[in-house]
């Protein structure tokens, strides 16, 4: 029971460090990009960039795949594809947000380069700019599809096997949906993710809140154990 304690305290502080991480990193970023002249703004701060992919290639990523291996040993028992589901889809998800971060990384030899061409070669750079960027937001919204993906397979074995209370599991499956359709939606031009994000969002921080304070239901793992 100690042992499920501590992975309930762990997971919920991997939460809120992977939600803050990345974030973080996504809002440092963008602070430098959403400009008009915006490859002149990441030479002129390129360290703002660096920090802001770190944050998501290195912190995000760590904890991220850390929280579906933590789950793994707990979500076996109740259902074992489940849990090597979400373990699979947090990896894949992970992966495609490093991939997001790479391209972002990349503007700054472009912006190197864009500050020292003649007038004319410039359009290029700033095509080839937009690109980038915009390959770091699709990448965003595949990782986080695949998140959600996974997600709902964690949330469908919390509700089938009562180790969080059910209607924090109803909040997280709902939650999920919506939030996964609100990335499609995204990948097809229509900007609602960020207010489709929110449910599922606020599900993460609650349920990570829960698990601090309370853990896991400890009747759920003692009849799962003598089973």
């Amino acid at each position: 029971m100690n042992s499920h304690r501590n992975a309930a305290r762990m997971f919920g502080i991997f939460f809120i460090i992977a939600f803050l991480s990345y974030g973080t990193g996504s809002a440092l970023i963008a602070s430098v990009t959403d400009t008009p002249d915006f490859l002149s703004n990441v030479y002129a701060n390129n360290t703002t960039i660096v920090i802001g992919a770190m944050l998501i290639a290195l912190v995000h990523t760590f904890v991220n795949i850390g929280l579906p291996v933590i789950m793994l040993p707990i979500l076996k028992p109740f259902n074992n594809n489940s849990a090597y589901g979400y373990l699979s889809l947090g990896i894949a998800s992970t992966t495609v947000a490093v991939i997001g971060a790479i391209f972002l990384l990349l503007l700054i030899p472009l912006a190197d380069e864009y500050v020292t061409t003649n007038f004319a070669a410039t359009g290029y750079f700033e095509t080839t700019g937009i690109v980038l960027e915009m390959g770091g937001a699709y990448a965003y919204q595949i990782a986080m599809a695949i998140w959600g993906l996974g997600g709902l397979l964690f949330v469908s074995v919390l509700y089938r096997s009562k180790l969080v209370p059910r209607l924090l599991s109803v909040w997280g499956i709902i939650g999920y949906i919506v939030f996964v359709s609100g990335t499609i939606l995204e990948l097809f031009g229509y900007p609602v993710g960020v207010y489709l994000a929110l449910p599922g969002g606020l599900f993460e921080l609650s349920l990570s809140v829960w698990l601090i304070a309370k853990g896991f239901n400890s009747s759920a793992i003692a009849s799962v154990a003598t089973n």
